[in-house]
């Protein structure tokens, strides 16, 4: 019997899922929500610390401790850690966590009669982790495109152009803002490859789903891009990491974790890659053209595609597939369950009554159109604001479709630049198993809706990973195959809705562009 676990380090929490080859199917899944644990001792709320003017980070050290708690949890439970074979994971794409000269021996150097955390707090340079919520390093952005040759070169050489939520511009402010601390840092992770650290006892690889996160790797090559580099930062070659395939081992676990919690001796380490990378590989989006949908923290849309085509309207990213083969397709809208679950606490409703008050309306709202930006939007480009057409504030079920209709429409307004033909739409996250709002997101795009195995699709894909890169002979296909639900879960859509969907869509478009959003 071999099983095999995968983590996920994710905006809110850090979860562990389990799967079991002989068995195909999932064995074990716990989560550690950090709100729970590390509201007081981090101040974090929703995961993060939102300092103002578009400042939104973390101490990483919270999931140094987080790391410990889910293997006790998993422990706990019962789950026999010395059966896993290998261990991948995911992580919150381009969060960046930094690490000084004593990084190496404390990972090196750890003893199971301490947590991690009271033996690594002195390995960062940097108190705080940039993450991907964090939006204030528009300037940067500027700086970099300027370097390189403009937007245009940038995206041929990327796959994107420099967000601000990407981890090289994060990287040329942290450079700017605290050039002491940043001659300190002898490596530069992503939350993803850090993790991976953790459990390989040093400083590990990158793959390339996440590395193409940051706007400094080469998208065709899968390699840093020394122009990129050198637009970024001085000497940053020196403090990355090489990027290696997805599928190579890079290490095994630390006696550490042997130790304390019961791994086996060799237990495979293979690197681990973004959130929006591992969900495609969990979805078993391993085929050009097959679309999906991530309903959580963000809203996220990717499609599997054969070669890089980057969006030239801003409007998505291009990243590498886990597969080491394919690419991923990406369009991310910030306000997914934040905007969700803010109408939700403000009509005091919990998620049973917000699915009654959704059914209680008819699809199309009466025309009733929302805006629902309660955070800034990454597409459309936009900054926080509410703005409704023909809905009053105080109508509570009409509020609830609005901001649900508003998510589905921009996901079929903003997916267009993919050019995938969605016949069929995969979705995960937690909000997917809310069947009404499944529906809305089946009417809207009229196609088949297919609720995948696990709303943890990022953690199942990380899962999926540690499988392949402990039997490399196997290719995707059969693997993700293997797992897939033979009768999953599908929602039609509503054949009735269509006209109303198609009106209703372009006076959802009409009324971006008039607010000068669009």
């Amino acid at each position: 019997m071999a099983r095999y676990l995968g983590i996920d380090a994710s905006t809110q929490s850090l979860t562990g899922l389990i799967i079991d080859s002989d068995r195909r199917e999932i064995v074990a899944e716990a989560s550690i929500q950090y709100d729970d644990y590390f509201a007081d001792s981090y101040g974090v709320k929703n995961g993060v610390v939102d300092q103002g003017d578009g400042v939104v980070n973390c101490n990483p050290l919270m999931w140094v401790e987080a790391l410990d708690l889910l293997l006790n949890t998993l422990r706990r439970e019962g789950h026999d850690l010395s059966s896993v074979a290998a261990v991948s994971g995911s992580g919150q794409q381009h969060a960046t966590v930094y690490l000084n000269e004593d990084a190496l021996p404390a990972l090196a150097g750890l003893t199971p009669d301490k947590p991690l955390s009271s033996q690594l707090a002195g390995i960062f340079s940097h108190q705080s982790s940039p993450v991907w919520m964090d939006s204030s390093t528009t300037q940067q952005c500027r700086e970099i495109e300027t370097a390189i040759g403009g937007t245009e070169a940038l995206l041929k050489l990327t796959g994107n152009p420099a967000f601000e939520r990407f981890s090289g511009p994060q990287i040329r402010k942290f450079f700017q803002q605290e050039p002491k601390a940043y001659e300190r840092t002898t490596h530069i992770a992503l939350v993803s490859s850090f993790i991976a650290s953790l459990l390989a006892g040093s400083v590990v690889p990158l793959e390339p789903g996440d590395a193409s996160g940051t706007n400094l790797m080469d998208i065709h090559r899968r390699a840093w891009s020394e122009r990129a580099l050198a637009a970024t930062a001085p000497g940053l070659d020196e403090r990355l990491a090489p990027i290696v395939p997805s599928g190579r081992p890079v290490g095994v676990v630390h006696p550490y974790f042997i130790s304390r919690y019961g791994f086996a001796d060799g237990c495979i380490v293979a690197p681990f890659s973004g959130d929006n990378p591992c969900s495609l590989i969990g979805l078993g989006m391993v085929e050009p053209g097959q679309v999906a949908l991530s309903l959580g923290t963000s809203d996220t849309l990717f499609a599997c595609l054969n070669e890089p085509r980057p969006s030239s309207t801003g409007e998505g990213c291009i990243f590498a597939s886990p597969d080491d083969l394919h690419y991923l397709a990406l369009t991310c809208f910030m306000n997914g369950s934040l905007a969700r679950d803010a109408i939700r606490r403000q009509y005091g409703l919990n998620w049973a009554s917000f699915e009654d008050y959704l059914a209680q309306t008819n699809p199309g709202n009466e025309g009733k159109i929302m805006l629902p930006y309660f955070e800034p939007e990454i597409v459309p480009k936009a900054p926080a604001g509410i703005i409704r057409r023909g809905l009053g504030d105080t109508e509570i079920a009409a509020n609830v479709r609005a901001v649900v209709e508003a998510q589905a429409m921009s996901s079929r307004l903003h997916s267009k630049w993919m050019g995938v033909d969605i016949s069929s739409l995969y979705i995960t996250g937690g909000a997917s198993a809310n069947d009404e709002i499944a529906q809305v997101f089946a009417n809207v795009h009229g196609c088949p809706v297919i609720q995948g195995e696990t709303t943890n699709a990022a953690a199942f894909g990380a899962a999926l990973k540690a499988y392949k890169a402990h039997r490399q002979e196997l290719g995707w296909s059969s693997i993700v195959e293997s797992f897939q639900p033979s009768n999953p879960r599908r929602i039609d859509p509503d054949p009735a809705t269509r006209s109303v969907y198609d009106d209703l869509i372009n006076k959802f478009s009409e009324l971006e562009t008039r607010s000068n959003i669009g």
